[in-house]
């Protein structure tokens, strides 16, 4: 039987198929109607996700950039997301319009299907989320973040570091797990109140649960996920993730459990103990944003946004040491100069200007966090041109803003001289945007400078760190792993070879 007959035999077949078929047009023209920036055609229901490289999205991204403008739409599926590129868009969008682009862009991998029941710092908003924001900031800068009595928690990791180092005895070794320990440990002293050692079975299970849960949010599964989330548990790495986030809670609870039990509301040991002294006293409160659930979101997203980004910038940092050992050279030259053997301190850094230019131009070349976090507009705004609607996602593409060509003397190029006056002194740029920028500028920016800072310089010098026998400084790979939320190294070792 025919292709014809068949229709003729199956009259609702015929309507089954003419109702999809017109519902696929409609759709089309509206994407295609859609008034807002320019952008590529989308296709019916899948957008632009053809398109996109969802493994490096943000390559895409600067590509597209060159040809639709600064401002910018792709469609994600059914869902529309402006893009914004460069550095004076971006700037104008996050700290000059900070109201109007200050809401967080949620996802459903990090919400589930119920925004109103976001929990913690980072995928929330409205004034519960301003509150225990308000409440983090203090207690955490109150236990020492950003100031100098957080220098010698940092600093006795940082030496914990170097022994861990120094025992690998100057043979190849994986950076990863011993600076991903040492920057953990920092956030759990500020959070739990308390250091852990780095074979500590809690910890080491804390830290890989946090590592995974990462890397899977950044999988084009996930990606997938979170523009059809009607496909719910058929997407393997959505179900890995909850499991990973039920352990890390449980794990969590367990530490509360243990805080709570020798809770002293004379003397806050960290981050913990003031939420639970918090909670105590807001007990009956209606409504209130201090819970057990969100002092479990809230202490997730601390450890696994402190330990991630800047434990990761610090291992690109000393790959490119090993890559560039004639800037090395002259950082550890630098540091034996100003300071010697001493420990370093945190008012260093004004006298190392060398040392701290190679550190900020680090975090600018590799950028680490290439895509910031989704925002959203919470009123409808004439930005640069266009219209945008409230409600509308947009995505500030940070890595245009570090690779800038009207901003960067050398835009992909390793050159620390972009951070240097020409008397040698530290030169702040204003297009050097890291954290971000306007509201939901990182809740940590103050804690990860502190700890590039010492960290680095600590292990500069104590080490000399070089690629491993039989590989070249050449054949050190900068090429990042794939992935949407942050910029890993390649599988890589290094050599560190005791100065001492």
């Amino acid at each position: 039987m025919g292709f014809s007959e068949v229709l003729l035999a199956s009259p609702g077949s015929v309507l089954g198929l003419v109702l999809v078929l017109l519902l696929v047009y409609l759709v089309y023209k509206y994407l295609s109607s859609d008034p807002g920036p320019p952008g590529p055609k989308p296709l019916p229901l899948l957008g632009n996700i053809l398109q996109l490289d969802l493994k490096r999205p943000y390559l895409t991204l600067s590509k597209l950039s060159q040809q639709y403008g600064s401002v910018f739409t792709v469609w994600l599926g059914p869902h529309k997301v402006v893009v914004l590129s460069g550095y004076k868009t971006v700037k104008e969008a996050l700290v000059k319009n900070a109201v109007v682009f200050g809401e967080r862009g949620l996802l459903p991998i990090f919400v589930g299907n119920n925004a109103k029941n976001c929990r913690g710092v980072k995928w929330s908003n409205s004034e519960p989320w301003k509150e225990v924001r308000r409440f983090a900031l203090f207690n955490l800068r109150d236990f020492g973040m950003g100031k100098k009595s957080l220098e010698s928690r940092i600093c006795e990791e940082a030496q914990c570091l170097c022994e861990v180092v120094k025992s690998f005895k100057g043979k190849p070794f994986d950076t990863k797990a011993p600076v991903n320990c040492a920057i953990s440990n920092v956030i759990c002293s500020l959070v739990y109140g308390s250091r852990f050692d780095y074979d500590d079975p809690e910890f080491t299970t804390l830290v890989s649960h946090a590592l995974q849960n990462m890397h899977l949010t950044s999988t084009p599964s996930i990606q997938i996920y979170n523009l059809y989330p009607w496909l719910g548990r058929l997407v393997p790495n959505r179900n890995k993730i909850y499991k990973f986030r039920e352990k890390m809670s449980n794990q969590n609870l367990k530490f509360f459990k243990r805080l709570r039990e020798t809770l002293n509301p004379q003397m806050c040991r960290g981050f913990v103990d003031a939420f639970l002294l918090r909670q105590s006293k807001e007990s009956g409160v209606p409504d209130t944003p201090f819970h057990e659930e969100n002092l479990v979101q809230t202490v997730m997203q601390l450890f696994s946004a402190g330990t991630d980004s800047t434990a990761t910038t610090l291992r690109w940092t000393l790959l490119l040491m090993a890559k560039y050992p004639h800037i090395q050279d002259q950082v550890r030259e630098e540091i034996t100069r100003v300071i010697g053997a001493r420990q370093v301190k945190l008012e260093d850094r004004k006298y190392l200007s060398f040392t701290d230019a190679v550190i900020h131009e680090t975090q600018r070349l590799i950028n680490v966090i290439p895509l910031a976090l989704p925002h959203e507009t919470n009123q409808d705004i004439t930005f640069q041109g266009h219209f945008i609607k409230k409600g509308t996602t947009i995505w500030p593409l940070l890595t245009s803003v570090h690779h800038d060509e009207s901003e960067w003397e050398k835009p992909h190029s390793f050159y620390p001289e972009h951070f240097l006056n020409k008397d040698g002194s530290f030169k702040k740029r204003d297009a050097f945007m890291p954290f971000s920028a306007g509201r939901r500028i990182c809740l940590g920016e103050g804690l990860a400078r502190m700890e590039l800072f010492i960290v680095f310089v600590t292990l500069m010098q104590r080490f000399q760190f070089t690629a491993p026998p039989g590989v070249t400084e050449e054949d050190l790979d900068l090429t990042a792993q794939r992935g949407l939320a942050i910029r890993h190294p390649m599988p890589h070792e290094l050599c560190a070879v005791p100065c001492d």
